[in-house]
């Protein structure tokens, strides 16, 4: 591997000649594939190494075509990079009630369904992606986990800042200088240097600002990176710490995970993932807690602007037309009413009650791509069950005529292709499933089914294998 001779002289600085050899050297391997199964969906073990500071989560011993796993794409598992698991670790340790979260840089959103599993009963998590194309991405990976306390949004940092006090817990796992992606991304090294590491410093910076008023007085942000300088890790750690008001805490952890600590003379309790030490990626993680700055934190305002939140409700009164919803489709979603259903037109949508003044407060101000759970779509007067509600844990799947598919089925259900089902099967709207788990729905009109996977998601190889690559 060809690294910068600045990144290689400036890396010798802080881990010394022998540890920069052994870093150099790992790089040239092939990176450890680890997963993450989903609990919502999937509670069997996994007989493959575990990931100590994971629960649920697994090395595999070698990578298998996850495109071509039925039960990935029923979200019954995700495909993550086993350092940055950490967080499951932080979590368990500091948060013990529900709380409201924001991972603020969510995409493609390992992280946020980590979150989501992490976090405690009753919780709501915002995941949000600044780049539009990216947040499509998250949205369709958080809908595959199957959550409905979860707010999608498209927003920037800066949009964010208007919400006070709002959050208990902050990921801030932000764009970086990639130094701990080298051996994945060969654009990493070629776009690398030194200006674009204090470009990344500053930028960091920017984004902590505009955050950090929105994180209540004693809440939790987890600060992180994909990258080794100290520019980026500790020093804006310190940073944080000096400017923004926080307590750097630590996270007990096992010496068996070779977790490496603080790399400059800052006694900071900071995790350093090495990949020539720990089995995963380079990564670098600081959890801070928020101490009291300011007299409007001690007493404890509103995360919204009063005032600009009337005017916004006054100037949006009226703008949508509603209809009633169905009883019939309310029923097709477990213990329904703990949710309250919003339609109009086009979209019939389910989110938790018990949130829903929350969202309600912020839906005019954020670029909101997707909550809880689509039911269905309306035309004319047919409803139609989206695949949202397929995913869904919350899925009543006795509403629906299962149909259990064969792998080569599932396959090609996958593939939008058109599926024949056996003519004692009802017309209408069924539901597909592999090994139990949903895959979508097809409408059965007889002679053929007409398949309603979302055409965006579809798998588009022509060339699946002859046997099932599942690993769980």
């Amino acid at each position: 591997m060809d690294l910068p001779k600045e990144f290689i002289s400036r890396t010798r600085e802080f881990l010394g000649e022998e540890d920069l050899n052994k870093l150099v050297e790992v790089l040239d391997t092939t990176s450890p594939t680890s997963i993450r199964t989903n609990p919502f969906k999937w509670n069997n073990t996994v007989d493959e190494e575990p990931v100590g500071w994971c629960q649920n989560a697994y090395y595999l011993a070698e990578r298998k075509p996850f495109t071509f796993d039925p039960l990935f794409h029923a979200g019954a598992y995700y495909v993550q990079e086993a350092s940055s698991m950490f967080l499951d670790r932080v979590i368990k340790e500091y948060v013990k009630g529900a709380v409201i979260a924001l991972d603020l840089c969510a995409a493609p959103g390992g992280k946020s369904t980590l979150i989501r599993s992490a976090l405690p009963e009753g919780s709501l998590l915002f995941a949000n992606e600044y780049v539009k194309n990216r947040s499509q991405i998250l949205a369709e990976n958080i809908i595959k986990w199957g959550n409905s306390d979860i707010i999608v949004t498209n927003n920037s940092p800066a949009d964010y800042s208007q919400f006070n006090n709002l959050f208990d817990f902050i990921l801030t796992d932000v764009p970086c200088s990639g130094e701990g992606m080298f051996r994945k991304d060969e654009m990493a090294i070629s776009e690398w240097s030194i200006d674009n590491v204090l470009n990344c410093q500053q930028r960091q910076r920017e984004i902590l600002k505009d955050i950090w008023s929105t994180l209540k007085e004693g809440g939790i942000l987890v600060y992180s990176t994909c990258t080794y300088n100290r520019e980026e890790n500790e020093d804006n750690v310190k940073w944080i710490s000096e400017e923004l008001g926080a307590k750097v805490i630590s996270v007990p952890i096992s010496e068996d995970w070779k977790i490496t600590g603080s790399l400059t003379d800052e006694e900071l309790p900071v995790y350093r993932f090495l990949p020539h030490k720990t089995k995963g990626e380079g990564l670098f993680m600081a959890v801070l807690k928020k101490s009291c700055r300011n007299e409007s934190e001690e007493n404890g305002h509103s995360y919204l602007d009063e005032k600009r939140d009337k005017k916004n409700k006054k100037s949006n009164k009226g703008n949508s037309k509603t209809f009633a919803v169905p009883q019939s489709v309310k029923e097709w979603l477990n213990e329904s009413d703990y949710f309250t259903f919003d339609s109009n037109e086009t979209t019939i949508e389910a989110f938790p009650k018990r949130h829903y003044e929350t969202y309600d407060k912020v839906k005019d101000k954020l670029r909101i791509i997707h909550k809880g759970i689509e039911i269905a779509s309306i035309k004319g007067k047919d409803f139609i069950p989206s695949h949202s509600l397929a995913m869904s844990t919350s899925i009543n799947m006795e509403m629906f005529c299962t149909i259990e598919l064969d792998y080569r089925s599932a396959i090609a259900y996958l593939r939008k292709e058109a599926i024949a089902v056996d003519s004692s099967y009802p017309k209408g709207y069924v539901l597909f499933t592999y090994r139990g788990l949903p895959l979508g729905f097809a409408k059965n009109i007889g002679n053929r089914t007409n398949n309603l996977y979302p055409q965006e998601w579809r798998i588009r190889s022509s060339y699946p294998p002859e046997e099932d690559p599942s690993i769980i």
